[in-house]
């Protein structure tokens, strides 16, 4: 008589076969577990923060260029930047960013090649004296997009080059704007980038930011120079003996390396940007 209960199977044909079930959970759980070990052991671990700033520094070192000579642009101090004279020849407009009132850098571009140079700062409005030049003062500062904050207008450096009726004209650009480089550089396309013959620019620290905007720029650039502000002197960026550095870059168009040389630092051009302060360079990493 049926009883309503499910009859078991001691031999297991056409009946549910829990052991096997069990098990093949179990391997289940052992594959996984495996697989689970070996991603922990294969998979890229964060860069700490000692990593990244050595990976910086490398990035930063600046190569030999058969084609440049290299000349201090701007103030003996603070202001100025070892760049290639040489090959300023093309450059139709200028692009001073970060001006507080004082743009000798901006001033010789202008006075030398004879391009107007467009100076901006949003902070500082003090219009700088630049007899014998062209200067173009913008009351706006730059930054990653178009805001205001605080009173103060930022645009992008693409719009600003636009504004200025200056897209596609080969540039060279100064960029001293206490960390705002990161977010205004680091949208702009390769294409804008490629206008620049020469760029140079103050870095305000050793972080993941600032190496991933390094190797941005150079797919578009050599480095040609490098100086640390020592405003800044401390151990604890090692290997940078300051967070605070300029990197002078030149454009992989015009420039030709030189594998034979290696750039000797500081260059004998280098001046401190404090002049009250010691100074705190590190020599050029030798291949």
């Amino acid at each position: 008589m049926w009883s309503g209960r499910r009859r078991t199977d001691p031999t297991g044909e056409g009946g549910t076969d829990t052991r096997g079930i069990v098990m093949a959970i179990l391997r289940g759980l052992v594959i996984a577990a495996i697989l689970l070990g070996v991603w922990a052991l294969l998979r890229p671990r964060p860069l700490t923060a000692r990593q990244i700033r050595q990976q910086l520094f490398a990035e930063v070192q600046p190569i030999a260029l058969k084609n440049c000579t290299l000349k201090r642009i701007g103030s003996r101090g603070d202001g100025g930047y070892l760049m290639c004279a040489n090959l300023l020849g093309k450059v139709q407009s200028a692009y001073s960013y970060g001006i507080a009132g004082d743009d000798n850098w901006g001033c010789e571009i202008s006075r030398s090649t004879g391009v107007p140079v467009h100076q901006y700062d949003c902070f500082d409005t003090t219009r700088p004296a630049c007899p014998g030049g062209q200067p173009v003062f913008h009351e706006e500062c730059v930054g990653g997009r178009t805001e205001t904050v605080e009173s103060r207008f930022f645009d992008t450096v693409a719009n600003q080059i636009a504004k200025n009726g200056d897209t596609g004209k080969t540039l060279v650009v100064k960029m001293d704007v206490e960390g705002a480089e990161l977010d205004s550089l680091m949208i702009l396309p390769d294409s804008t980038l490629d206008t620049f013959d020469q760029l140079a620019i103050e870095l305000h620290a050793a972080d993941r930011r600032n190496l991933d905007l390094v190797r941005k720029l150079k797919r578009t650039f050599h480095v040609v120079h490098l100086h640390y502000n020592n405003s800044r002197c401390t151990t604890q960026w090692k290997p940078f003996p300051s967070p605070v550095y300029e990197v002078s870059f030149v454009n992989k168009r015009i420039g030709v390396p030189n594998p034979a040389v290696t750039p000797v630092l500081p260059h004998v051009l280098d001046t401190r940007n404090d002049t009250f302060r010691p100074d705190c360079q590190a020599p050029v990493i030798g291949p």
